[in-house]
């Protein structure tokens, strides 16, 4: 089940965000967004790593945690996708197979 989360967490950071010349790395976008202050991708961008880090960490209740970090981290994409078209997020794929791992990954737990 670790190696799930993992291969989640992969697959999120690799959306690809294309830009006039390049693409860049979602994990990329979000570490530089935390730090532009004064502007509303900054929250979203926190949201998103928060999510990275809470889907690591041990409770009592881990498929509550779960969700949470499942929330927190699609808040940052669509954020993205609120702001720009839909071409400029190259996400089809990538983004398909973290929400199908995370979902299996919540599945998973006994309850």
């Amino acid at each position: 089940m670790k190696y799930l989360k993992i291969f989640s967490i992969v697959s999120y950071c690799l959306i690809m965000l294309m830009g006039q010349m390049i693409a860049i790395p979602f994990i990329l976008w979000l570490g530089f967004t935390v730090f532009d202050f004064g502007n509303i991708d900054q929250l979203f961008a926190f949201l998103g790593l928060l999510g990275m880090i809470l889907s690591f960490m041990k409770s009592k209740h881990p498929v509550l945690i779960s969700l949470i970090s499942f929330a927190l981290m699609i808040s940052a994409v669509t954020s993205r996708l609120i702001h720009v078209s839909i071409e400029a997020l190259n996400y089809n794929s990538i983004f398909y197979i973290y929400c199908n791992s995370n979902i299996i990954d919540i599945l998973n737990y006994k309850f």
